[in-house]
C-alpha cells in the first residue's frame, strides 16, 4: 500500500521537464540572455549577470513554470565548438536561435554580405537541415534592439529567414516564429519564454517530455 499511495504522490507532484537549446553565433548574446530568463524565473537569481564572458562548453539551467519544467542549453557559439552542437539535437525539444542585429549588415542576403549576415545564414541552414531537428520547434531572436544600428525585424524576416526557410537547405516546414529581444534590458524575454512553453506542450507527441 505504501508503494501504492508513494507512486500515485509522484505522479500527481510529477512536471514535465522540456529541454531547450540555446544557439548562435558567439556574442550574438545567447549567455546574457540566458542569464535574463534566470533572474525571472529562478528566485535564487534575481539580479541577472550582464558581464558575461564566451561560453566555453555550455551553461545549464532548470526554471520552473506553472506545468513544467524548461532545461535551458547555453552552447558555446564559438566556430570550433559549433560540431558539437549536433549531439544535443535528438534530446531537444524547441531550438532558440539568436542573432546579433547589429552585426549582419542590412539584413539582406541578396543585397547585402556586410558584417557576419553570410555566416549567420550558413550556421542556421546547417541547423535547420540535419535530420534530428526536424520538427523541432524554432525560435529565432533578433537580439540587441535596444541599439540605434540594429537591423530592425522585419528586414531580418525578409532579408535573411525568409530566405533561409524557402531555400534547398532550410528543412521540412516546422514551427518558427521571429521575435525582438534585448537580452541586456530583458525586453521579449518574458515573451520568448512563453512561445517556448506553448509551443514544445503543443509538440509534446512529436517529442514527448521527461517526467521529473
Amino acid at each position: 500500500m505504501y508503494h501504492l499511495a508513494k507512486g500515485l504522490y509522484l505522479y500527481a507532484t510529477s512536471k514535465e521537464e522540456y529541454s531547450v537549446l540555446l544557439l548562435g553565433l558567439d556574442n550574438a548574446g545567447k549567455t546574457t540572455f540566458h542569464e535574463q530568463v534566470k533572474s525571472l524565473f529562478l528566485p535564487t537569481n534575481p539580479t541577472p549577470k550582464l558581464k558575461t564572458v564566451p561560453t566555453v562548453g555550455q551553461n545549464v539551467s532548470t526554471i520552473t513554470l506553472s506545468d513544467m519544467y524548461l532545461k535551458v542549453w547555453d552552447v558555446g557559439g564559438q566556430h570550433s565548438l559549433r560540431k558539437l552542437w549536433q549531439s544535443y539535437y535528438s534530446s531537444c525539444h524547441a531550438i532558440v536561435f539568436v542573432i546579433d542585429s547589429t552585426d549582419i549588415g542590412n539584413g539582406d542576403l541578396e543585397n547585402d554580405s556586410s558584417g557576419r549576415l553570410e555566416e549567420c545564414r550558413l550556421v542556421l541552414e546547417d541547423v535547420l537541415q540535419n535530420s534530428e531537428t526536424e520538427g523541432v520547434p524554432l525560435l529565432i531572436l533578433a537580439n540587441k534592439q535596444d541599439r540605434e544600428d540594429c537591423v530592425e525585424v522585419v528586414k531580418i524576416k525578409e532579408g535573411l529567414v525568409k530566405k533561409v526557410f524557402e531555400g534547398e537547405k532550410g528543412g521540412s516546414i516546422r514551427d518558427s516564429r521571429v521575435l525582438p529581444v534585448s537580452a541586456l534590458t530583458g525586453t521579449g524575454v518574458r515573451e520568448a519564454v512563453e512561445w517556448v512553453r506553448t509551443r514544445v506542450k503543443w509538440n509534446k507527441e512529436g517529442r514527448p517530455p521527461v517526467m521529473r
